[in-house]
């Protein structure tokens, strides 16, 4: 059995995510730039250019200083597929990029190739039987590894998102009610950072970091990149927390095996450093592996160097708490994974969209708690007595649920006749 534990938290290091939103012309592209310049610090930028190469109006022309302009690499992608945004991702992390831009991350959900146009493409396939609602299940897998490669990405990354202007109706009355971001709702939840943007003013909406709350600069740049650079390194390097373990008195091999685990369960075994011996460049991952094998015991057939995928993955599983292969688990062929794990849990993000979402269909108010309970076990098809008990597939079938009814022009009503008719069938 797994043994949960509490251990004192320490903020640590992070990179910048950052997210500008805005309608087009608002300064969005030149504010991503010269945010870039001041976070990357000398180091290359990378600019994914799904705007028709318009990022490219900022960049240096030869020959002419005078005309200012931004160094940055640049990759057009006319088709904004998950896939070729993951594909760019990997390709920034092979380049060593330092600040990721991607302009404009809203062509990536409702472009050519994007989103919604997978749902569409799902929706008409002669297996699907189910239209746009079943249509959803594989293009929610794709749109969470391109999250995960996004924001695991070693890099700073700022993403660009469009805004188009939403209206409500009363009879005839037609009232302008704010701006609606060109992204699937609460998309703004998985960055640290939201500016809006409008005619080159940027307004912070959202962070996590108090010096900025309700923040507003008149094209923001290098000095607001400085504050984000300033909270960003307001704690403990984990890579140097590592290397710390590694050239402490007492280092076991067990032990340098738990840190290996721990460098690729948060991506880091490619993270540059300077060796603690030697003072020369050298990876993360190599370093442990040169300590590993000092203190390797002579009876240990298996060695750092050679550790295979499934001996990383149990060491990644230590360091997380999770359960070790052993040879008598059976496997689904993913190396180091068990054939049946526990249900992955609903996840923070999810359960801070869920509110949004239930407002949208009527059901936001507090005293609408116990409807909004019953709503979803009728909808995942058992009963629970707290959104905690949701798993994160049961969360996202229940928010694409609300977002497709959300979406409707009569959607509160469209809802609660969709889940009368459910409610008819028995709930487990």
């Amino acid at each position: 059995m797994t043994t949960f534990t509490f251990a004192p938290a320490t903020r640590e290091t992070a990179k910048a995510r950052i997210a500008l939103q805005g309608p087009g012309g608002s300064g969005k592209t030149k504010t991503a730039l010269r945010m870039a310049e001041r976070l990357a610090d000398g180091g290359a930028i990378g600019v994914v250019d799904t705007e028709r190469g318009s990022a490219k109006k900022y960049a240096i022309v030869p020959g002419r200083p005078d005309l200012g302009g931004h160094k940055f690499g640049h990759m057009p992608m006319a088709f904004c597929s998950p896939e070729n945004l993951i594909a760019a991702v990997r390709a920034a992390e092979e380049a060593r990029i330092a600040v990721l831009i991607v302009d404009s991350w809203s062509h990536f959900w409702a472009g050519k190739g994007g989103l919604l146009a997978r749902v569409e493409e799902e929706s008409q396939k002669s297996s699907n039987r189910g239209g746009k609602f079943t249509a959803w299940a594989p293009v929610n897998d794709l749109e969470q590894d391109m999250l995960d490669a996004l924001l695991n990405f070693p890099g700073h990354v700022i993403v660009t998102m469009r805004t188009k202007n939403d209206y409500s109706m009363e009879g005839k009355t037609v009232t302008k009610v704010g701006v609606k971001t060109v992204q699937r709702e609460g998309s703004e939840y998985e960055f640290d950072v939201v500016i809006d943007m409008i005619q080159g003013t940027g307004t912070v909406t959202k962070t996590r970091y108090e010096p900025l709350y309700n923040a507003s600069v008149h094209h923001p740049g290098e000095d607001f990149a400085e504050v984000i650079l300033e909270q960003l390194g307001q704690g403990v390097d984990p890579v140097q927390a590592i290397v710390d373990e590694l050239v402490r008195e007492g280092l076991t091999y067990d032990r340098a095996l738990e840190l290996y685990g721990q460098a690729q369960s948060r991506r880091l075994l490619g993270a540059d450093l300077l060796h603690p011996k030697t003072g020369e460049t050298a990876k993360l991952g190599d370093v442990i592996k040169e300590y590993g094998q000092a203190v390797k015991p002579v009876t240990t057939g298996v060695t750092v160097a050679s550790l295979s995928a499934s001996d990383a993955e149990a060491a990644a599983a230590a360091y997380s708490g999770g359960p070790e292969p052993s040879d008598d688990m059976p496997h689904d062929g993913t190396a180091g994974r068990p054939a049946a794990q526990a249900p992955t849990p609903v996840t923070a993000p999810q359960m801070r969209m869920m509110h949004a979402c239930f407002a949208k269909v009527g059901l936001g108010a507090k005293e609408a708690r116990a409807e909004r309970l019953r709503v979803t076990s009728v909808i995942i098809g058992r009963s629970i007595g707290s959104a905690n008990e949701l798993t994160k597939d049961e969360a996202q079938t229940l928010l694409d649920t609300l977002t497709n009814f959300g979406d409707r022009e009569n959607g509160a009503a469209d809802f609660a006749a969709m889940v009368d008719g459910l409610a008819q069938q028995p709930v487990g």
